[in-house]
């Protein structure tokens, strides 16, 4: 039987992707820092993409990972966590290529941004305040150092980052199907459960290899 673990178990997207995989039958180990806050399916244990030590232990055993991980879960939320840590993305990739690599797990599927995919002159997304207000930029310049950071690591891990429209829809129903896309990204909506599909479908049948892909309905 196949096996993942998810790191942000508790957010919208984990969660999805949580229920994606155990519709599939494969086992799910969720991560995330306060078990006791979340009810969750399957196996549910504390950790912290943050503390190094501790995510090769966690990955231990899996055949894939998905990061999940945001430090907010929606726009309201991420304007009151006030100022990010600039490399919070950065040392979550290098914890988790890190782990992966020491623990001998292959695959890693990582949620993306549609911020910092490029429009048609090949400009950032979220340079344009009209957009991403201002006020988010800061947000997606630290995404982008971490998909920075994949491009430029020297890992045995596959990795693919699956970045989704801005309009993610956590009520909308399953499909079972999705389209894919460039640096441009191609449509404006997706379902939290379509984008759940993608993460494990790439994980049951690996399509694309170190690389961002957009994805939308």
């Amino acid at each position: 039987m196949t096996s993942i673990v998810i790191f942000g178990a508790g957010g919208r997207a984990g969660r999805a992707v949580s229920a994606e995989a155990e519709r599939r039958g494969i086992q799910v180990t969720s991560v995330v820092r306060d078990p006791a806050k979340h009810r969750l399916p399957g196996r549910v244990v504390q950790g912290d993409i943050l503390d190094a030590g501790s995510v090769a232990a966690l990955v231990a055993g899996h055949d894939a990972a998905v990061n999940a991980v945001s430090p907010a879960s929606d726009p309201e939320a991420l304007k009151a966590l006030g100022a990010l840590d600039g490399k919070f993305y950065v040392t979550s990739t290098d914890n988790l290529l890190d782990g992966l690599a020491t623990a001998g797990v292959p695959r890693l599927v990582v949620i993306g941004l549609f911020a910092n995919l490029v429009d048609s002159a090949g400009q950032p997304l979220y340079d344009d305040p009209s957009v991403l207000p201002a006020e988010f930029r800061h947000f997606a310049v630290a995404h982008t150092a971490g998909l920075d950071r994949l491009r430029a690591a020297d890992t045995p891990v596959d990795w693919l980052m699956l970045s989704p429209p801005a309009q993610l829809d956590p009520d909308a129903p399953r499909r079972g199907a999705y389209r894919t896309g460039g640096e441009t990204g191609g449509g404006l909506t997706l379902s939290y459960a379509d984008l759940a599909v993608a993460v494990v479908d790439e994980i049951e049948s690996p399509a694309h290899h170190r690389t961002r892909i957009s994805i939308f309905d």
